[in-house]
């Protein structure tokens, strides 16, 4: 049908309302698997192209790939994004955004297939496992796809050791005396195995093979305000935990206010331990679990090159990370 395809086009083509489009498109959990699929089928078929993407696309025939992540919700995926466009500098490629919903706050979390229905060379997706619809999509298409940080039993995939690094914190506050531990983890709808799932099991893992030790787990939303507040009612407990671990660095920072709200001295009366290691974590003197963001979405960026030069099989790069000792964390008092 050409270049000037609607969603009028693509409505008409299924036999569905263009609301029943615009979600399979933007919000595909609202749409039951059947209905998406072939919405999805429909789209690719007429070569339907959204307004906002149209005027970029219609200036390149190739030389893009698309970038998704949930940038809004996690700054971590900025400093990916760095990554990559600092691999890409020199590769003559354009490289096109799209922010993404966090996986955690999706009832599902699926890729939302807008991000595909323009003229990409490749795609790097990073935070959100991909949903099986979208997914055969873009094999059907041979669209090289790259994953960061979720897994996929199918597409290219960089992942950092989660379970390793719950449990290089977990032996960091072992090691300086501490028995009695709480842990705020981010809440999340879907039940999937997510990153926050991961890096748990290896901090309880390593605290079982110990014994005699309690973990007192507390959920919170991303929120450093819930996150404070969360962390306040479990060191009101009447037997408060030593320390507490938080799911990345944001949580810790709002451990660490809920410690002075209480009157509590850090590291003297509690130690407070983050994950990630960006630039909040130095500011704030916070002990935590160093990811190699930078070096994920380089990696990503060259497995995604070579994926569409068709070289090599399907590839799992696993990167490690590195414990930071700072001031926020210190030995049980006698």
């Amino acid at each position: 049908m050409g270049k000037n395809v609607t969603i009028y086009d693509v409505a008409a083509h299924v036999g569905v309302s263009i609301s029943t489009v615009s979600n399979a498109l933007n919000r595909p959990e609202r749409v039951n698997s059947a209905t998406r699929e072939r919405v999805l089928r429909a789209a690719d078929e007429l070569g339907f192209v959204p307004k906002h993407e149209a005027v970029s696309l219609a200036r390149k025939d190739v030389g893009s790939i698309g970038v998704l992540a949930p940038f809004t919700s996690y700054p971590s995926y900025l400093t990916r994004m760095t990554g990559i466009l600092r691999e890409l500098a020199a590769s003559g490629l354009d490289v096109m955004i799209f922010d993404i919903e966090s996986a955690a706050t999706a009832p599902s979390p699926v890729l939302a297939a807008s991000a595909i229905r323009g003229r990409l060379d490749g795609l790097i997706v990073m935070g959100e496992r991909i949903d099986s619809d979208v997914e055969r999509r873009l094999i059907e298409r041979g669209m090289p796809t790259v994953v960061v940080d979720a897994p996929s039993e199918v597409f290219n995939v960089v992942v950092t050791d989660e379970e390793r690094g719950g449990g290089l914190a977990a032996a960091h506050l072992l090691g300086l005396g501490h028995r009695s531990i709480g842990y705020l983890v981010e809440r999340q709808v879907a039940d999937y195995e997510s990153q926050a799932k991961q890096r748990l099991a290896g901090f309880s893992r390593q605290l079982d093979r110990l014994g005699g030790t309690e973990l007192v787990v507390s959920a919170t939303s991303a929120s450093i305000d819930e996150a404070r507040s969360v962390a306040r009612e479990l060191l009101s407990r009447p037997h408060r935990p030593t320390a507490l671990m938080a799911h990345y660095d944001d949580l810790a920072i709002g451990a660490l206010q809920a410690a002075r709200d209480l009157g509590l001295r850090v590291p003297e009366d509690l130690s407070v331990m983050g994950y990630d290691d960006g630039p909040g974590a130095a500011a704030a003197g916070l002990s935590t679990v160093r990811q190699p963001f930078a070096e994920s979405g380089a990696a990503a960026a060259r497995v995604l090159r070579a994926a569409m030069a068709g070289l090599g099989p399907r590839t799992v790069t696993i990167l490690d990370c590195t414990l930071i000792h700072r001031e926020s964390t210190a030995a049980v008092p006698e």
